[in-house]
């Protein structure tokens, strides 16, 4: 039988927010053994992602990256950009959104997230300001 859930995640800014934990015990409160874990961001400017989780670098260093991929739109290489209306920060966050999963699938086994050793489950904030995100997630 499937179980859903919706997770919230409170964001300061731009940044990845690990919540594998939060994923890991909503897997684990069910006891199910197997299964395929479901995680979707309902928002258009912010992802999902499984990145390395033991050096903070790696964090730091891809979102250093994203922004010089997609600088704001204040940047004069994103003058061409129409949609402003929200803010310097909308459209770029809409792009990263878009060239970023907004939905992962994780296999369960043996009761828990079949992760690797290094990885973790974040939330890809795209935007400046502060968000409370919602993660659904479906495990069947």
């Amino acid at each position: 039988m499937a179980r859903q859930a919706i997770l919230t995640v409170e964001t300061r800014g731009p940044g990845l927010y690990e919540f594998t934990d939060r994923a890991a015990a909503f897997v684990q409160s069910g006891g199910e053994t197997s299964g395929l874990l479901t995680l979707f961001v309902r928002h258009t400017s912010c992802s999902l992602l499984i990145q390395e989780n033991a050096d903070p670098d790696v964090r730091r260093d891809l979102d250093a990256f994203f922004r010089r991929l997609v600088p704001s739109a204040d940047d004069p290489a994103m003058d061409y950009l129409v949609h402003r209306a929200e803010g310097p920060d909308d459209m770029p966050a809409h792009i990263k959104a878009a060239l970023t999963p907004v939905s992962l699938s994780v296999p369960v086994m043996g009761g828990r997230l079949a992760l690797g050793t290094w990885q973790g489950i974040y939330l890809f904030e795209h935007r400046a300001r502060p968000h409370r995100r919602e993660v659904a997630l479906h495990l069947n």
